[in-house]
């Protein structure tokens, strides 16, 4: 697959060829959402917690006979019927994470990166860096390719420069070639990759596959 390279003032430079193995496959719905679910599900905390009727504060006196009242048989105070007893089957703390095959998740990636690049939301953009750290710089190169739309940057290599220049853009996101996150690239709707990075993908999911 051919895509145009773009300087960072939108002016188009030259080609490259991505490797069909990673942004040429079709596209598999199935792994994608199991990669996003995976995510969402192992970002959730899970530190809801209820007090059962033995946890409650509380009594274990019967409040009234057991019979003569006319009213239902009651065994304390910390019943579950009761204003301020315990709850029934309510959540107690949990760990809802869980792993993926490293296959599925992979493939996963290749699939929503496949998506991007023929949907047209993928652009390859020369390599730069925001030497000043500051967001203005960063925001003078991303008005020539995104106009506020959700954007995703991915990036050859963990460079602190440029994140901390996009750190307060609340619509921009940074990930490094090795570390792709399904739910951040899937509903991105602009997708610049820097060109290094475009080879360092191909590169890294080929060992991966040849593995």
């Amino acid at each position: 697959m051919e895509k145009k390279v773009y300087s960072t003032d939108g002016n188009e430079l030259r080609t490259i060829n991505l490797d069909d193995k990673v942004f040429g496959l079709p596209v598999n719905e199935d792994v994608i959402y199991y990669a996003i679910t995976n995510e969402l599900a192992n970002k959730r905390v899970g530190t809801a917690c209820t007090k059962t009727r033995a946890e409650v504060h509380g009594s274990n006196a019967k409040p009234y006979k057991q019979k003569g009242t006319g009213n239902a048989r009651r065994g304390d105070k910390k019943s579950p019927i009761t204003v301020g007893g315990g709850t029934i089957f309510g959540p107690k703390p949990r760990d809802y994470s869980y792993s993926l095959p490293k296959k599925e998740k992979r493939l996963a990636m290749k699939s929503i990166l496949s998506l991007q690049a023929q949907e047209d939301r993928l652009t390859v953009v020369e390599d730069f860096t925001v030497e000043s750290g500051k967001t203005k710089d960063l925001v003078k190169i991303l008005n020539n390719f995104t106009k506020g739309e959700r954007t995703v940057i991915l990036l050859k290599d963990d460079d602190s420069l440029i994140k901390r220049a996009g750190h307060n853009l609340p619509n921009v996101y940074f990930l490094s070639y090795n570390r792709l996150r399904a739910h951040d690239l899937f509903y991105a709707r602009k997708v610049l990759m820097l060109e290094s990075a475009a080879k360092n993908l191909s590169d890294f999911y080929a060992e991966k596959e040849a593995e």
